[in-house]
């Protein structure tokens, strides 16, 4: 065991009283303990009966030390430093903020923490083996309601249906019988993993296993060499790579000796990384990454302050460690007028809490290189005064230092961006600039200089963003009251002449020359038109638009928009409307190679799906190159209409559903069963948006078998992304979701592969997969 020889562990697995920290007020004492299997911290309040709470160390992203949330900030002059530490979770799960009663305790929980974090990371495949027999004893523990070590029939049946699975009896039963190997009507645990290594037999894989092994218990090495090679389709040195799978994943000795993979090593293979639908070879780094900057998508967020809605959401730093810990390269920073002359962030005329602008800026310098060294953008929407436009640059000059881009790369003006490459470890600012990069270059503006630049939000878009921010205080009604008489009377913001006069008369900002000069790069600009923008673009020019506008753009003049990318950085963000923090489909966007594709990344969905899936490849950095057909800006790539692009190849992808295995249970209703099917939906350009689905399994959540087929012509395959995603049928209501998993149809393996799904978070729900076969075929 982990915990032997290590008095960290041995600690835990004792327990602790801790104070569990919510707020200044809320200061409450659980006791914590780690439980016998050290993958499981179970916690409890010493009045709270029989109430108890547990969570997975598999769920614990990263444990920061001392003072380092807005809550232990707010106690630090009652706890010191040295007893305080938070548990930060993966996904948009709370973190947990903790104060031990002694410092020792406190490093005790934190090194004995880290430790089995690491571990887990760097568990082998006999040790993953090892923990879901641990798992299996833990269900055991769990149905065997009189503690006896034992388990009936009845016992059995009920801890099925907590398993998920609603098996015929008579099946069941004769399992339950064949494992009981001491006749005495029940189960010991050892007996019961027998009936559940019988109960979770994969037929599916042992067909194919059989298929490919020449005596039918083994497989040789040449056999399995036949299979890489005609099934998943490998190249290169298949002998070799024969060799590695043996070596890496087969649990017997002997057969190691024979050169050989017996059927437990073929589960073990097609159970890992290697055997999973998303290509190894495209995690790490594999992209060029000296391209200008404009050539690249970018992981990118909206109203990155935000925990919550837009209208009374609370505004906190860990908005931007989630965010960039995600690998996201560009976060949004609403600066306004606050207090004692410190700027402070938040939505303006909003309920929305507030946060001050020195302590995001010193988030983003702790955090913005954790997961990627390429270059961060703070995309800042500049409401302050010019005094505390002022304060604004002092705070990124002093806290950032050298790491904040004041100049451009060696003192020249080049004709494009440098690349992520060139500007690795370098924080960026994009905002509204006084003059252009040649002017500040050859020092033609005075060192106190304050200019007059349009006042515009996100770029001079007269939408419902900039009608209900700018215009309310001119027409002298509350922002809520301009939003709802222009969506009753016009409809579309456009279409008000009225407002959109009162919007113009306040158009000018006095822009403080120190804050002009944190800008390089990414300058903010109104947009006129494409033709505009061809004949008089700077390189450094960025253009932003509402998903609305930029749909009208795309609708309008698709080709053209895909061509102004190739030369300049676009940023689209949501529209005013989506007051509940939700998100547009980017793949629109990403169609019009749009790279600064702004998505509320504290709402889970469809959006943030696709988001982390085109960003899943490329050591997930935050930069994925764009096709080369939307970066050459002489080739014209039309988004409706991918067939007239001169190197246009599409593709057939066949996806052969073969089964699931151990889908979570969607309702916590003891006898409620899944009924399961199977959405596979393909995102790309609009000839390719396409949705299929199978047939939904009645009442098996925990080993459903399909082999249902599905076909999908794609015709511009470098920009399809597809998401699997399974559902609990319901024949009266909407379906309920159970898991997806989204990725780059230019990552997809080919052959006999599983799919390990994730929750509605993004977050692994191991060891719930989906097992398909897959083949991608260029269109005869």
């Amino acid at each position: 065991r982990r915990s032997q020889g290590d008095d960290n562990l041995q600690s835990m697995l004792v327990g602790t009283v801790m104070r569990k920290i919510k707020s200044r007020t809320w200061k409450k004492q659980r006791y914590f303990k780690l439980q016998d299997d050290c993958m499981t911290i179970w916690y409890k309040s010493k009045k709270a009966g029989n109430a108890h709470s547990t969570f997975s160390v598999n769920d614990v992203e990263a444990i920061r030390e001392g003072h380092q949330s807005e809550v232990l900030l707010s106690i630090a002059d009652e706890f010191p430093a040295d007893r305080c530490f938070t548990l930060v979770f993966r996904s948009r799960r709370s973190n947990l903020d903790l104060v031990a009663e002694s410092a020792e305790e406190a490093q005790s929980w934190i090194k004995g923490m880290r430790k089995l974090i690491e571990s887990l990371e760097n568990m082998g495949e006999r040790e993953k083996l090892d923990h879901v027999l641990r798992w299996i004893g833990d269900w055991f523990k769990k149905a065997d309601k009189n503690n006896d070590g034992r388990m009936n029939f009845k016992e059995v049946q009920d801890l099925l249906r907590m398993m998920n699975v609603d098996m015929n009896e008579h099946h069941a039963l004769r399992l339950f019988m064949m494992a009981d190997k001491s006749q005495t009507g029940s189960l010991e645990d050892d007996e019961f993993v027998l009936f559940y290594k019988m109960l979770t037999e994969r037929e599916d894989i042992l067909r194919v296993f059989q298929e490919y092994s020449t005596d039918g218990q083994k497989l040789s090495q040449s056999d399995l060499e036949d299979f890489l090679r005609e099934e998943q389709l490998e190249r290169g040195d298949v002998h070799q790579h024969a060799q590695q799978l043996i070596e890496g994943y087969e649990p017997s000795d002997t057969a190691k000796l024979l050169k050989a993979m017996t059927f437990d090593g073929f589960l073990m293979y097609l159970g890992s990384s290697e055997g999973s639908i998303f290509n190894p070879q495209r995690r790490g780094i594999f992209q060029d990454m000296t391209r200008p900057l404009c050539h690249y998508f970018i992981s990118s967020s909206h109203n990155t302050y935000l925990m919550e809605d837009q209208l009374r959401g609370q505004s906190s730093v860990e908005g931007y460690i989630r965010a960039l810990n995600r690998g996201c390269r560009c976060v949004e920073v609403d600066c306004w007028d606050g207090a004692n002359g410190e700027p402070i962030v938040y939505h303006g005329h909003t309920l929305t809490s507030k946060i001050l602008f020195k302590d995001v800026v010193n988030a983003v310098l702790n955090y913005a290189f954790k997961v990627s060294e390429y270059p961060v953008i703070l995309s800042i929407e500049n409401h302050c005064c010019v005094e505390q436009q002022r304060v604004m640059a002092q705070h990124l000059n002093h806290i950032l230092g050298d790491k904040l881009l004041k100049s451009t790369l060696e003192g020249k003006v080049s004709s494009r961006l440098p690349s992520p490459e060139d500007l690795k470890g370098k924080i960026l600012v994009k905002a509204k600039k006084i003059g252009g990069l040649e002017e500040n270059c050859n020092g033609i503006l005075g060192d106190s200089f304050t200019g007059l630049v349009s006042d515009e939000d996100e770029a001079a878009e007269i939408d419902e963003e900039n009608l209900h921010r700018d215009s309310c205080d001119v027409i002298g009604r509350d922002r809520s009251s301009v939003l709802l008489f222009w969506k009753w009377k016009y409809g579309h913001p456009d279409l008000c002449p009225i407002l959109r006069f009162v919007f113009l008369q306040k158009s000018k900002q006095r822009l403080s020359k120190e804050l002009s000069d944190c800008v390089v790069y990414c300058k903010s600009v109104h947009f006129i038109s494409f033709r505009h923008s061809q004949s008089h673009f700077k390189f450094y020019e960025v253009t932003s638009f509402t998903e609305s506008k930029a749909r009208k753009h795309l609708r309008e003049a698709g080709a053209e928009f895909v061509c102004h990318n190739s030369r300049q950085l676009t940023r689209i963000y949501p529209t005013g409307f989506r007051t509940d923090s939700s998100n547009f489909n980017p793949q629109e966007m990403w169609n019009a190679g749009c790279q600064i594709v702004a998505l509320n990344f504290q709402t889970a969905g469809e959006g943030m799906d696709l988001n982390d899936g085109l960003f899943s490849q490329n050591g997930q950095c935050g930069y994925v190159l764009k096709p080369s057909f939307m970066r050459d800006n002489e080739k014209r790539f039309d988004p409706d209409m991918p067939q007239k692009r001169d190197d246009y190849q599409p593709v057939v992808l066949t996806i052969q559903v073969i089964s699931g295995q151990q889908l979570p249970k969607v309702n916590i209703k003891k006898d409620s069963i899944v009924d399961p099917l199977v959405r596979v939906e393909i995102h790309g350009v609009p000839m390719d948006q396409a949705k299929q689905e199978t047939r939904y399994i009645e009442n098996n959540g925990f080993n459903p078998v399909w082999y249902d087929t599905l076909h999908f012509t794609i015709h511009a395959p470098e920009l399809a992304i597809v998401r699997f995603v399974v559902e609990d049928y319901d024949k009266t209501s909407k379906n309920d979701f159970v898991g997806q998993y989204t990725l780059p149809l230019s990552c997809m393996q080919q052959g006999y592969r599983h799919i390990h799904l994730l929750s509605r978070d993004g977050t692994s729900i191991s060891p719930s997969s989906l097992f398909v076969h897959v083949r991608i075929k260029d269109l005869e």
